[in-house]
């Protein structure tokens, strides 16, 4: 392929630099291109961001006959430096809160469940600590982390203990008297200072660094080169930083996406002008070369787990002609909390079944309201969504998860799927031919109200978390190669719709009230539809022309509901702004006449 001229200035650079490389931007055929371009015996490190792009980007260099070039993750790096050298065991999973508190011994009076709370606390500054580039523990200000009202409180009672039992569980570790975990052994390497052989290390994905490997990485002697997007930081809740701002290194930009065409580029650059709320830099040069026409590999992506679990609920109970689904990663992990606990351990603690709670977090708690304070006091994100999964859908959860997983296809089999769902986290990377946005991403609306809410509670807003959020829908649009359906949510205001960006309307909770309503009503009044309340979606006058526009999954659904409940042509026509002619069509096609 012809090179850019961006990425030609970047081949033939010298000394250390950073590469800001927009979404789709070739960066992996420029850092190809760059190990090309250095002499046959020098000797360069490629560190790639996990295993999958570590095998994928070994494949690629053997393919160039790039002998001289090693591809390592940061975690494999330390693994065979550290794990090898002290005959560690390493644990394929993090310690469980309450494995912690019996390692521990852990003891505290007073609050109920405190020994699991402080055990929650002791996992966590354990990850800021490794992640971190400091020597020791309490040179670490862990209550600076910590946001909740509850939990600031119950820190602020227990810091030094929490400080001191992290240390001890470290110092277990160090021994080898426990398993070590994965944290642990990349936080060794950054202490034992190393040394690496190489005269190139090109750093890919330098926006969600830790610390430790920042530290790292700056020590070596070699020529250096950080590449990122500045815009794709989303892994700050793993206390990431961004190294592209952190060095004072010659910049270079890679700004064509050869991924999606220019709507698609023009609306990532719309959204991120949400970043002028929060005072941060809303500057980003990206044109989008992409001409893909293809329509088979179509991905649902969510903010969170809760909310992508939801948006598949919706679709296997409501789409009975959908048989082959797929999640990125193990499905299991959507209903399993990190530490253990699964959708089923709290829906049986609702149901006071405590005899059938396998969780020993769980099984601790007498009843609901004290899982609901567990959560407020450790901000346990992912405990609290399953609470609401739970409270949502009841006993249905067994029905909806065995109908899910029987759809579920194989991981060599991913290509038969009609839809693939996954969070922005798993799919960082990745692209699609069709993304649909779940409507759970921050927008102006929800990121004013978020302000407005903490400087009326006299706390100071967390602009970097504010900041991520925007980056996580900048991301989650950044993911399609042609069509896009987005919320009308998320869409910017005046942001025209294009061909290959469809426009989704909301249903409220009043909508879905209705729609049940009317299902109940006799033949004769939904055909009618002159009763008020039928006029449900009057807010697309303020739309463009419905008619001049694609139609989306969420008309689609729409549709579907109005001839299941009888109503006439005409009407339906009156609503979406349609002539008869054109809601036949669309009827015919989805098998409805």
């Amino acid at each position: 392929m012809k090179l850019t001229p961006e990425q030609e200035q970047i081949i033939h650079s010298s000394g250390n630099i950073k590469i800001n490389a927009v979404a789709g931007s070739g960066k992996t055929t420029t850092v190809i291109e760059y190990a090309k371009s250095r002499p046959a015996d020098s000797k360069i490190l490629y560190l790639a961001f996990n295993k999958s792009v570590r095998l994928e980007a070994t494949k690629k260099m053997q393919a160039h006959g790039l002998n001289n070039v090693r591809v390592e993750t940061a975690h494999s790096l330390a693994y065979k430096q550290v794990v090898y050298a002290n005959n560690y065991t390493v644990r394929s999973q993090g310690y469980k809160t309450n494995e912690i508190v019996s390692i521990l011994g852990l003891e505290a009076n007073g609050d109920k469940h405190a020994v699991f709370i402080i055990a929650n606390h002791v996992n966590k500054l354990i990850a800021y600590f490794c992640n971190s580039n400091k020597q020791k523990v309490q040179e670490l200000n862990y209550l600076e982390t910590v946001t909740d009202v509850l939990a600031k409180k119950f820190v602020t009672s227990f810091n030094q203990y929490i400080v001191q039992q992290a240390r001890l569980l470290l110092a277990k570790m160090d021994k080898g008297e426990i398993d070590i975990t994965h944290d642990f052994y990349l936080k060794k390497f950054q202490l034992v200072q190393p040394e690496l052989d190489f005269d190139y290390i090109l750093f890919d994905e330098g926006q969600d660094a830790s610390q430790a490997m920042l530290d790292v990485f700056l020590r070596q002697k070699a020529t250096k080169v950080i590449v990122g997007d500045t815009h794709q930081q989303i892994y700050g809740w793993r206390y990431a930083v961004n190294s592209l701002e952190q060095v004072n290194y010659i910049n270079y930009t890679l700004s064509a996406s050869f991924r999606f065409g220019n709507d698609i580029a023009n609306l990532a650059k719309e959204l991120l002008q949400l970043k002028k709320i929060i005072n941060k830099e809303t500057s980003l040069s990206i044109v989008g070369k992409g001409n893909s026409k293809k329509l088979h590999s179509k991905a649902i992506i969510a903010r969170t787990n809760l909310g992508l679990l939801l948006k598949a609920i919706e679709l296997v109970t409501q789409n009975k002609k959908i048989k082959h689904i797929y999640f990125e990663g193990n499905f299991n992990s959507y209903t399993y909390a990190d530490e253990g606990a699964s959708l089923y351990d709290v829906l049986n603690l609702q149901n006071n079944k405590k005899d059938m709670v396998k969780d020993e977090l769980i099984k601790a708690m007498s009843d609901m309201d004290e899982l609901e304070d567990y959560i407020e006091k450790t901000e346990d994100v992912q405990l609290g969504m399953m609470l609401e999964i739970v409270k949502e859908y009841g006993n249905d959860i067994y029905d909806i998860i065995k109908n899910i997983k029987e759809k579920h296809v194989p991981n060599d089999e991913k290509e038969k799927a009609e839809y693939i769902f996954s969070t922005v986290h798993r799919c960082k990377g990745m692209e699609y031919d069709q993304v649909e946005l779940v409507n759970d991403f921050i927008n102006e609306k929800k990121l004013e109200n978020k302000l407005r809410e903490d400087r009326a509670e006299g706390k100071e807003p967390d602009f970097t978390k504010l900041n991520e959020e925007i980056n996580l829908l900048y991301v989650a649009v950044t993911r399609t190669k042609n069509k896009l359906i987005i919320p009308e949510t998320l869409m910017p205001k005046d942001f025209a719709p294009s061909v290959n960006i469809d426009v989704m309307k909301v249903l409220t909770k009043e909508d879905k009230k209705i729609a049940k309503e009317i299902a109940n009503k006799p033949k004769a009044y939904r055909a009618s539809m002159h009763n008020d309340k039928a006029d449900w979606f009057d807010d697309h006058k303020a739309m463009p022309k419905e008619s001049l526009l694609p139609w989306t999954v969420s008309q689609d659904k729409k549709l579907r509901l109005f001839c299941d409940n009888g109503v006439s042509v005409s009407d339906i026509a009156k609503h979406f702004d349609r002539t008869p002619g054109a809601i036949i069509a669309r009827m015919k096609k989805l098998d409805l006449s």
